[in-house]
């Protein structure tokens, strides 16, 4: 049943809206790798090992369910149907090379979605908590909090000069990679992101699509990364994405300001096209809607659009995806059918934000 809401919930808090720079920041996330002294890295176990580990980490959930206050489960990932794994992909619960090779592999995950442990991927535990807006310290708390947990019971592989042992080098020392997800619309419009894209990167951090590494930008959604974890601790890297953060927030607030000073009716014309093509068409691509979606946000945002809750854009981002419309549909989607009913969902969120605002 708890799985059951999980995959049918639209959003996960990390993604509700609000928060801090609720604006601009999406969320929040940390993540902390892990992995178990004595047992090969899951690249290089057989599949004994990683039922091992998968056992060893399946008795601290109820740990974990007394501790946090809060339940949690354990998932096999090949339990799962395709779609299913899919889903939590377009929720940012698990990574996508996760979802596809799911045997020997399990998921923790809390009832609000919160906090989500990937076991036996890249690492042995993939330690993931999320919130909205610009909220890294609470999330690294959490994080904190959840593997002092897991750390009670296991013995977690550490060497005294290195930090964390871990599968990749790039994350040996804390294990720890924290990233925010930003909405950039007005740096794009005004064709400054590629500015803000090579300054992040020569301080550095690594700037990513939507689904993090090798995915695309789309809907002006970029995530924001450490790249470095050794040599650093955990609250000085917390520390250094939280103050780059807030000057690219603080950058996007600023080119909001020129558009509608210097742009305001070519904005507006381009916000409620977009607005129009959302409000009435009848079929429209996922790539598309991102697109209009980011714009009519925008508006939202820079008070051109009144009466549209700007949380309709957090939802609409994970719900016009194409696994999640076909779980709505209950059925397969064709991607032309998949077209239609994207565009009647969004068509019926603008409504219902219309009516309850």
């Amino acid at each position: 049943m708890l799985l059951d809401t999980l995959l049918d919930q639209p959003v996960t808090p990390g993604m509700a809206g609000g928060g801090p720079e609720g604006d601009i920041v999406l969320s929040s996330r940390v993540r902390l790798a892990r992995n178990l002294e004595g047992i090969p890295f899951p690249n290089r176990a057989n599949k004994e090992k990683l039922a091992q580990v998968g056992e060893l980490v399946r008795k601290s959930v109820n740990d974990l369910s007394t501790a946090d206050n809060h339940i949690y489960m354990f998932v096999e990932m090949d339990k799962l149907a395709p779609l299913e794994r899919s889903i939590l992909v377009e929720k940012h619960i698990v990574s996508p090379n996760f979802a596809e090779e799911p045997v020997d592999r399990a998921l923790i995950v809390r009832d609000d979605a919160a906090v989500s442990i990937m076991v036996n991927e890249e690492d042995h535990l993939r330690l993931q908590c999320m919130e909205p807006g610009l909220n890294l310290q609470e999330a690294i708390n959490t994080a904190n909090r959840v593997d002092d947990i897991l750390e009670a019971k296991q013995n977690f592989a550490f060497a005294e000069q290195c930090g964390y042992l871990t599968a990749c080098p790039t994350n040996v020392g804390t294990g720890l990679r924290a990233s925010v997800m930003v909405h950039l619309p007005a740096l794009a419009l005004s064709r400054q992101i590629n500015r803000i894209i090579a300054a992040a990167t020569q301080l550095g951090l690594a700037v990513r699509g939507l689904y993090g590494e090798g995915s695309e930008a789309i809907g002006n959604i970029f995530q924001i990364s450490n790249q470095l974890t050794l040599g650093y601790s955990e609250q000085e890297i917390i520390d250094n994405l939280q103050s780059i953060a807030k000057q690219v927030v603080d950058q996007e607030r600023t080119a909001r300001k020129m558009l509608v000073e210097n742009s305001k009716d070519a904005v507006a014309d381009r916000v409620w096209r977009a607005y129009g093509v959302l409000r009435y068409a009848r079929s429209v691509t996922g790539k598309e809607a991102m697109t209009l979606l980011s714009e009519v946000r925008l508006g939202i945002d820079i008070g051109i659009i009144g009466g549209v809750p700007a949380t309709v854009f957090n939802e609409l981002i994970v719900t016009t995806r194409p696994n999640f419309l076909q779980k709505l549909a209950g059925r397969d989607v064709p991607p032309n059918d998949r077209d239609c009913l994207r565009a009647q969902l969004i068509r019926e969120k603008i409504k219902e934000g219309n009516e309850n605002a």
